[in-house]
């Protein structure tokens, strides 16, 4: 479906004026000792394919997804776990809380995703990434 992304790749799909979704996209690059993930903001060409296909509702969920060719879409807190089940050790741990029922997981998720912008604050347009991590992002 999206033409830029290698069968191995896996795509997160953020929000682009969000600080703690840019603060938790450089996080995710620094400890990607694997090189498994891919970005492109929810307000890109890319992220725009995705929600179409999937029909999403961007008033329910707008500020995380996780996007494969294989697996398909995984979002709110099943998109943060999978990610950090691949994550470099310690971070992976972070997956035993797939024992927690979705429900209560994305209840926590909702509401730190409800209070995002007035916690972290929110930029005017998308983050452009830097020369170095160009490769790593999807238009």
């Amino acid at each position: 479906m999206i033409q830029d992304l290698p069968k191995h790749k896996q795509l997160i799909l953020f929000d682009g004026v969000c600080n703690l979704c840019n603060s938790s996209v450089l996080y995710v690059i620094k400890h990607d000792k694997d090189d498994l993930f891919m970005f492109a903001p929810l307000q890109s060409n890319a992220g725009k394919q995705i929600i179409e296909k999937f029909n999403l509702d961007t008033s329910i969920t707008d500020s995380i997804l996780l996007y494969s060719e294989e697996k398909g879409l995984s979002v709110k807190s099943s998109a943060a776990l999978h990610i950090a089940k691949h994550l470099a050790f310690p971070r992976n741990l972070m997956s035993i809380f797939f024992i927690v029922p979705t429900f209560i997981r994305n209840w926590v998720y909702d509401f730190v995703a409800r209070n995002r912008y007035k916690w972290y604050g929110k930029k005017n347009a998308c983050m452009i990434p830097t020369p170095e991590l160009t490769s790593k992002f999807i238009a």
